[in-house]
C-alpha cells in the first residue's frame, strides 16, 4: 500500500549567508531525511528534494510534486530565514497536501560554542514563523508538525500526516460502484455526487445488479468450492453450513457472489460499493458474507446505496493500513439505557467487517426477515472492547460535514435470537450528550468506525478536502457544541454561501 508513494522534503533558506552556509543546510537536511526514514516510525519514504532559495526554485519544486503521481504531499522547514514572498507563488500552485515542520537540526543551545556564524545558519525559530505567516495570509490548509526531529512524538505526528495523505492520494481516483439506488425516501446517506467528485475526488457509478448477475452466473463450480475452502480455514462453520449440512448451499451461494463481486470490482477499478436489498433480482441472497469480506480486504462499503460512508470506510482502511485492531462499516441499531454505563448497540442485518471481532467470527445461515430474497449466509461475533472514532461525512447543502465521536466500546452481551455481528459503545463525554451533539450535528446512523486511528487523523483529513470537521469526545459539552454549529453556519455562509 504505502510502498507507491513517497513525501518530499523541501527546505528553505537563502543566498544571503553564502556558498557555505547552502552546503551546510543541505548537508543537515540530508542527516534528517536519512535519520527519519531510517526511524522506522514512519509509513512513506521520505524524499530530499533539495534546498530552495528563490521564487523560481520553489515554484519549479511545487510544479513537480503535482505532476509526480508517488508525491502524495510535501514536508516544509525553515532552516534559515527563508522570506516568505518567495514562496507565494509555489504554494499557489501546489495541490497536494502541505506539513510545515517546525523543528531544527541540533536538539539542544551548544551554549558554550554558539556564535554569530552558529546564530546566522540554525534560524528555525523566526525562519519558520516566516512562513507560516504567509501560509496564514494565503489561507493554506496544511499541518503544523513542532518537535525535534529526532523525537518519536514528533514522528508519530509525521505518520499519522502521511498516513492521510495516503487516503487522500488514493480518493483522487476512488471509484465507487452502487447496486440500486438509495433506501426509498432516506435522506441522511444520501448526497451531491458532483460536488464529492468536485471537492473529494470520489467519483460515483450506478451499475445494475443484472451485470453483476451476469459475472455470477459465469463463476465456476471449482471456484466456489476453492471460496468455501478458505471459509472452512478462517472461520468456525455452523454445523448446519458444514458439507452435508441444511444449509451448506446457501454458503455456496454466498461464495459465487463474493466471487463475482470481486471480479466486477477488479474489472471496474473500483475500491467502494454500496447494495441495496431492494435490488437484488437475479442474487440468490443478500451479499452480507461477501461484503464483510470485501471491506477486511480494504473495499468501501455502505449499505442501502450510501456511497458517502463506503468511500469514507475506504479512506479510513487506507489510513490505519498494516494497523491491529481493524475497522468497519458499522448503524445504530437500538440503545441500551443502564445509567452511567448507557450504550448504543452498533450492528446492521449482516455488513459488519470481522476486522473488528473479539474472537474468530462463526460462518452462520439464518433468515433475513427483509428483501424478499434466501437466507442469507453472514459472519457472527462481537467487537473487542476498546476505545476508537466512529465517523461520518454528511452533505449539508452548502458543504460537507465530517462528524468524529470517540467512542469506547465495552462488552457485549449474547444476542441468541438476532444471529449478526454486532459492537456496543459508549460515546463519549456520555451517551446523552455524545449521541445528542450527533443528533445536533445531523450525523447519519451508518458510521466507519475504526479502533486504530485517532481524531488527528480524521481532523487532517477533513483539512486536505478543505471540509468542515465536528469533533465529539470527552471535552463536548452540548451549549459549546451548539455555539461551534452556529459559528461554522457563519464562516460557511461567508466563504461559501448557502
Amino acid at each position: 500500500m504505502f510502498e507507491n508513494y513517497e513525501v518530499w522534503f523541501v527546505t528553505g533558506a537563502q543566498l544571503l549567508y553564502g556558498g557555505d552556509a547552502v552546503v551546510a543546510v543541505d548537508g543537515h537536511s540530508n542527516e534528517m531525511v536519512a535519520g527519519l526514514n531510517a526511524s522506522g516510525n514512519l509509513p512513506v519514504k521520505v524524499v530530499y528534494k533539495g534546498t530552495v532559495n528563490s521564487a523560481k526554485e520553489v515554484t519549479a519544486t511545487m510544479k513537480a510534486a503535482n505532476n509526480d503521481d508517488k508525491c502524495i504531499g510535501i514536508i516544509t522547514w525553515m532552516h534559515t530565514f527563508s522570506p516568505a514572498k518567495m514562496w507565494i507563488h509555489g504554494l499557489q500552485e501546489l495541490r497536494k497536501p502541505l506539513m510545515h515542520f517546525h523543528t531544527q537540526f541540533n536538539k539542544e543551545i551548544p551554549w558554550n560554542e554558539i556564535d554569530m556564524d552558529f546564530m546566522n545558519l540554525n534560524q528555525s525559530a523566526h525562519g519558520d514563523r516566516e512562513f507560516g505567516h504567509i501560509t496564514a495570509r494565503m489561507r493554506r490548509p496544511r499541518k503544523v508538525v513542532v518537535g525535534h526531529w529526532q523525537d518519536p512524538k514528533a514522528q508519530e505526528r509525521i505518520s499519522v500526516w502521511m498516513r492521510v495523505a495516503a487516503a487522500w492520494a488514493d480518493a483522487q481516483d476512488l471509484r465507487i460502484i452502487r447496486f440500486g439506488d438509495q433506501m426509498n425516501n432516506v435522506a441522511v446517506t444520501d448526497g451531491d455526487k458532483v460536488d464529492a467528485e468536485l471537492q473529494l475526488g470520489y467519483h460515483v457509478d450506478y451499475f445494475p445488479i443484472a451485470d453483476l448477475v451476469a459475472v455470477q452466473d459465469k463463476v465456476s463450480a471449482a471456484d466456489v468450492a476453492a471460496l468455501v475452502k478458505q471459509y472452512e480455514s478462517d472461520y468456525n462453520f455452523a454445523d448446519n453450513c458444514k458439507a452435508g449440512g441444511a444449509f451448506r448451499g446457501q454458503v455456496e451461494h454466498a461464495a459465487r457472489i463474493e466471487i463475482a463481486l470481486r471480479r466486477f470490482l477488479e474489472e471496474k477499478g473500483a475500491k467502494a460499493f454500496t447494495t441495496n436489498f431492494d435490488d437484488l433480482a437475479g442474487v440468490d441472497q443478500l451479499p452480507g458474507l461477501a461484503s464483510q469480506r470485501l471491506m477486511a480486504d480494504g473495499y468501501g462499503f455502505g449499505a442501502e446505496g450510501d456511497w458517502k460512508t463506503a468511500a469514507l470506510y475506504r479512506a479510513m482502511w487506507v489510513m490505519g493500513y498494516g494497523m491491529p485492531k481493524g475497522c468497519s462499516f458499522l448503524e445504530d441499531y437500538t440503545l441500551h439505557f443502564d445509567g452511567e454505563k448507557s450504550a448504543i448497540l452498533q450492528a446492521h442485518m449482516l455488513e459488519v467487517c470481522p476486522l473488528i471481532a473479539a474472537e474468530k467470527p462463526r460462518l452462520e445461515v439464518h433468515p433475513l426477515g427483509i428483501g424478499g430474497k434466501n437466507d442469507p449466509a453472514r459472519l457472527v461475533f462481537t467487537s473487542k472492547p476498546g476505545q476508537g472514532v466512529a465517523a461520518t461525512v454528511v452533505d449539508m447543502g452548502s458543504r460537507f460535514r465530517m462528524i468524529v465521536n470517540v467512542v469506547d466500546c465495552i462488552d457485549s452481551k449474547p444476542l441468541p435470537k438476532l444471529p449478526v455481528a454486532s459492537a456496543l459503545w459508549i460515546p463519549q463525554p456520555n451517551f446523552e450528550v455524545g449521541a445528542a451533539a450527533w443528533i445536533l450535528a445531523g450525523g447519519t446512523h451508518h458510521t466507519s468506525f475504526s479502533y486504530d486511528l485517532t481524531a488527528e487523523y480524521l481532523e487532517d483529513f477533513a483539512e486536505m478536502a478543505g471540509i468542515e470537521f465536528l469533533l465529539i469526545d470527552e471535552k463536548t459539552t452540548i451549549p459549546e457544541f451548539k455555539k461551534e454549529l452556529r459559528f461554522n453556519d457563519v464562516y460557511y455562509h461567508l466563504n461559501k454561501g448557502f
